[in-house]
């Protein structure tokens, strides 16, 4: 059985946490988040089977109405995508540091996933919307190599869709930092 994610974004709180209900009561799914974002969106965020996980989507755009703002499905989604949602990672060594930053919640998740999955990389965090103005942050770590290379691919996606605010490449982080990304 292949793990999926998918979220819906929108931009009412209430059409959002009703949307959030009817996604995990029409489909075999779980929740891995859904929460308020900055600003005043609200997004909800699943996982289980794809054919799962894409009709809770459909369920949740379907009911969002004018209050739709982005959707993705993502099946085969690499494993390390949901504990760095939910923050709880922890990174055995922390080596070169790579910052992904994007105007889209969605293109954030999709990046995060592509970075994962170019190169020996662990998350650190993938942070969507809260505090942020309704930007999102990817942080992850791993030889410099494999780091230049996640950010290389994860560029590639949020520079197409026009999305890419900036990213950045630490490869040998001051200990100072180290304790604020974790």
């Amino acid at each position: 059985m292949e793990k999926a994610i998918g979220m819906v974004e929108f931009n009412s709180i209430a059409r959002g946490i009703y949307a959030a209900d009817q996604m995990v009561k029409i489909s075999e799914v779980e929740i891995v988040t859904a929460s308020s974002t900055c600003p005043g969106k609200y997004i909800a965020i699943v996982h289980g089977d794809v054919a799962a996980v894409e009709d809770s989507v459909r369920i949740g755009e379907r009911v969002a109405e004018e209050f739709f703002v982005d959707s993705i499905v993502i099946p085969n989604v690499d494993p390390g995508v949901f504990p760095a949602i939910t923050g709880a990672t922890m990174p055995g060594e922390i080596q070169a540091i790579g910052i992904m930053e994007s105007f889209s919640l969605a293109t954030m998740i999709i990046c995060a996933d592509q970075i994962l999955k170019a190169a020996e990389i662990e998350p650190i965090e993938l942070r969507l919307g809260n505090g942020l103005g309704g930007k999102a942050y990817f942080t992850y770590t791993g030889d410099v190599a494999s780091v230049k290379s996640g950010t290389d691919a994860g560029e590639a996606i949020a520079k197409e869709k026009g999305l890419l605010v900036n990213s950045e490449v630490i490869p040998s982080p001051s200990e100072l930092i180290v304790p604020s990304l974790l």
